[in-house]
């Protein structure tokens, strides 16, 4: 197999012969467990990764990602399951024999040596003839716009520099797979968004498969073909960014994800692919569910702030709930407003782009929903009392 051309000067970076014991970067995690003294860090996680995919694992601290992209690196063994890349079990092997590129948050450069010399240096303890090495070297350099520095030490960088170096390292040997332990934290935000957006086009153009570790959703989002939210230890839900934001597989994942404003109703009915909830307000309004809730059964309604629409009186569609406007941000491009629900007083959030026409503090208007945008799921006594407090 050869990979995809990146461009005319590296596209021997980017080529590389398998063995027929391992021939792409598919990449499974087969029943993992594990535990620290008596703590289950990690559940009986389960997921296939596809050859060339972009998986980030989002979480909070302590939900076990780093942990799970620890033991995929080889450096932490597993208490229970395995795992495979391509046709290889490597479950057991040492970091170096895995085929498996590895960046840190803290870079870990010599500093010491060079550009050239530490990006060279995963190549040398492979063992790579020497008359190679600079060539592998200066085509990876150019791949991650550093060309021109490699005589440079780390500490003559700037962090987004050093990032690149770490990077260019990593993948000079041509890793199957390529682990990344949240490496943009350190930088400012402008160029955190900035080589995020330049490691996104990396991945796609090499084919590498990236297993990508953070807890900033807007981070996952651009970056990401794939997502799994992680909690305590399991997979709560894997797939693309689109689907995790608008069809969450639960109350948690959807808070995680994003904001949400959130309607305790009651089942009064089902339509296709979803059921009608009457809300306390006494409207009914449509949601979509992959849960089985019976009619009659409590539900909580979720419905993003960008799809709440506002209107006055009769210029609002139906059907609708009469709110009073609180607060009115402008924000240039974006603007965001908080209502309260007449006459509960209970907040709504709305967000929209541009400038709000029309609507001010004080004003009364009414609020309905963009169609199909609302998600329904099991009302649960423990977590309701903690919404409502």
């Amino acid at each position: 197999m050869t990979r995809n051309k990146i461009s005319s000067n590296t596209q021997a970076a980017a080529e590389r012969t398998p063995s027929p014991a391992d021939e792409d970067g598919r990449l499974w995690i087969e029943s993992v467990s594990h535990t620290y003294g008596a703590a289950m860090v990690l559940k009986n996680v389960t997921m296939d990764i596809g050859s060339g995919e972009f998986l980030t694992l989002l979480g909070a601290s302590g939900s076990g990602k780093t942990t799970l992209l620890r033991i995929v690196g080889g450096l932490v063994l597993p208490s229970a399951g395995r795992i495979r890349v391509g046709r290889r079990d490597i479950t057991h092997l040492p970091p170096e024999k895995r085929d498996i590129g590895f960046v840190f948050q803290n870079y870990a450069l010599f500093p010491h040596m060079t550009v050239c010399e530490n990006v060279g240096f995963a190549l040398k303890v492979r063992k790579v003839a020497a008359g190679q090495i600079a060539s592998r070297v200066e085509d990876v350099l150019a791949l991650v716009g550093l060309s021109g520095l490699g005589n440079r030490y780390p500490t003559q960088l700037s962090g987004g520099q050093q990032q690149r170096v770490a990077l260019a390292r990593a993948i000079v040997f041509r890793p199957r797979v390529l682990l990344l332990d949240e490496p943009l934290g350190a930088l400012d935000r402008q160029l955190r968004q900035r080589l995020g957006l330049e490691l996104r086009g990396l991945q796609r153009q090499s084919g590498i498969t990236m297993v990508y570790v953070t807890h900033d959703q807007e981070e996952a989002f651009t970056m990401s073909t794939q997502v799994a939210v992680m909690k305590e230890g399991a997979i709560l839900q894997v797939g693309a960014p689109q689907e995790i934001y608008r069809r969450p597989a639960d109350l948690f994942v959807a808070r995680f994800v994003g904001e949400v404003n959130t309607f305790d109703g009651k089942v009064e009915g089902k339509v296709a692919g979803g059921v009608l909830v009457r809300l306390p307000e006494g409207i009914v309004v449509e949601a979509v569910t992959g849960a089985d809730l019976p009619i009659g059964a409590k539900a909580r309604c979720v419905a993003r702030p960008e799809h709440v629409l506002v209107g006055r009186g009769a210029d609002a569609l139906c059907p609708t709930l009469r709110a009073r406007v609180q607060t009115v941000i402008f924000g240039g491009s974006w603007h965001r407003i908080e209502l309260a629900l007449q006459p509960s007083g209970r907040i709504v959030t709305v967000e929209g782009r541009g400038e709000p026409q029309g609507i001010v503090e004080g004003a009364d208007v009414a609020i309905t929903f963009d169609q199909g945008t609302i998600v329904a799921f099991p009302a649960d006594a423990q977590e309701q009392q903690t919404v409502q407090a």
